[in-house]
């Protein structure tokens, strides 16, 4: 689905929403509530039919799985409602309580494939923002329910969603911390959990402070959260979501204040629950000052590894003489295209033996930086550049319709055609290019993009230099 859809979609839920809150515990009310909620859970359903087998296909049937476990406690509720009395505990607790491991599970799983092997760190500090958050929710939420005097069912069951609430936010967790891109689908999936938690933190804490009458209102807003979670599924960027990403594991200065006050949570609480007293609030000062010190030089030490590694991933992602990416970007960004439009230009230089040959590697070493430079200049700001080695270059443009990419072909050969000098030498050269191009209903694996447009290129070659051939995209 194309990203304007994906708004729209979302703007029609929460016109929907705002509807449900204003018409709450009534018959339209109902109607319009259990209307959006099916129809939310039937696109959750669509998204995953739109994914291509495998194991991302099952992490998105867990989401769906999910919402429609909690679509089936609301109907059992209100066929309790029209026909009895809602019981204070009873048969829709448990299909709530079940979607909750069910996306925790989906969530720590994607977390897991978009940084195979570099979640350590994420899960560490995860689990510490989780401890803190559990240890607070046992003082305010959970302790209180224990000692109210309620029968063990109607003591347990509400005791337990401030627990699936701590599950799902150390799975949410490990995806915020975790490496890897954060556009709009991993902002989207933060969003709806953070918008769940809030929710039933609310369902917690408000009726303190407010009638319960208004604070059911609030009920619909889950659907909202429901409907970020689909519309990440459904954005033309949610592979960065199950796959692999790039980006490395930097320790944002958030990240430290974050745990600075999981560390101080504790010693915070017990303060709060014995008195402020003086030597209670001088030994939590003191803790307070030693953890800053220590996080300070925990932050020097990690920020004198991330520069090395940051170097280490540069060589390994970049050509050494261009400075331009290498095949094994090449193969990551193919991975993740899925849909049309996209057009991969596979460029091969004309006369580039002869000038090695005549003029030696000096000459050629030139002429590849100075290709790299003007291909470089030639491309839009998200067209990816890539040397291969030797004197082969792709150009890799997502969203590029078929009749831009003849005419950045076009322009590729001009600038390469342009003279190069060489200790006064005019070098003579030129380029091949082969375009495979993808429209918006097309999807090609990697391999074969790769492969039609490196076909057309040596069609070009024969052809005579300095052309282009556009192939078909099948």
């Amino acid at each position: 689905m194309a990203s304007r859809r994906v708004w729209l979609f979302l703007g029609g839920v929460l016109v929907a929403v705002a509807a449900s809150v204003v018409t709450y515990d009534t018959t339209a009310g109902n109607v319009l509530y259990f209307a959006t909620y099916a129809v939310l859970c039937a696109v959750a359903w669509r998204a995953v039919a739109r994914t291509a087998p495998g194991p991302r296909r099952r992490l998105w049937a867990l989401v769906a799985v999910a919402q429609t476990l909690w679509l089936t406690g609301d109907v059992i509720e209100i066929v309790y409602y029209y026909l009895s009395s809602v019981p204070p505990v009873g048969l829709a607790d448990a299909f709530w309580l079940a979607g909750y491991p069910v996306l925790a599970v989906a969530l720590t799983r994607m977390a897991a494939r978009r940084a195979p092997g570099r979640m350590r760190a994420a899960v560490l500090d995860g689990l510490t923002l989780a401890v803190a958050a559990a240890l607070a929710s046992w003082q305010f939420l959970i302790q209180p329910i224990l000692g109210a005097g309620y029968s063990p069912a109607e003591t347990v069951v509400p005791a337990l969603y401030p627990v699936a609430d701590i599950v799902l936010l150390t799975a949410v967790l490990f995806i915020a911390l975790s490496p890897g891109d954060r556009r709009a689908p991993t902002r989207l999936l933060l969003a709806a959990v953070t918008l769940y938690l809030l929710i039933d933190v609310g369902y917690n804490v408000l009726p303190e402070f407010l009638d319960y009458a208004i604070v059911a209102r609030i009920g619909p807003l889950i659907m909202l959260g429901n409907a970020l979670i689909i519309a990440a599924g459904l954005h033309p960027d949610r592979a960065e979501l199950t796959l692999p990403g790039h980006q490395m594991n930097v320790l944002h200065p958030s990240r430290v204040l974050f745990l600075g006050l999981a560390f101080l949570t504790a010693p915070t609480l017990s303060v709060v629950q014995s008195g402020l007293h003086g030597n209670a609030v001088m030994a939590l000062v003191a803790t307070a000052l030693s953890t800053a010190f220590v996080l300070s030089r925990f932050t020097i030490a990690v920020r004198e590894q991330e520069k090395a590694q940051a170097q280490l991933a540069f060589q390994a992602r970049h050509d050494p003489l261009t400075g331009l990416a290498n095949r094994a970007v090449l193969t990551a960004e193919l991975d993740r295209v899925t849909s049309g439009p996209v057009a991969v230009l596979y460029l091969d230089l004309d006369g580039f033996k002869g000038v090695n040959d005549e003029f030696g590697h000096e000459a050629g070493d030139l002429v590849l930086t100075t290709v790299a430079e003007r291909l470089s200049g030639a491309v839009r700001g998200t067209d990816l550049v890539v040397r291969l080695g030797g004197d082969e270059f792709v150009l890799l443009c997502p969203g590029l319709p078929e009749a831009e990419a003849i005419g950045l072909a076009e322009r590729v050969l001009d600038e390469v055609a342009r003279p190069i000098v060489f200790r006064g030498v005019t070098l003579d050269l030129g380029a091949s290019v082969g375009i495979a191009a993808y429209g918006p209903d097309e999807v090609a694996a990697d391999g074969d993009m790769l492969r039609t447009a490196d076909h057309a290129m040596y069609q070009a070659k024969r052809q005579g230099r300095g052309r282009w051939v556009l192939a078909g995209s099948r």
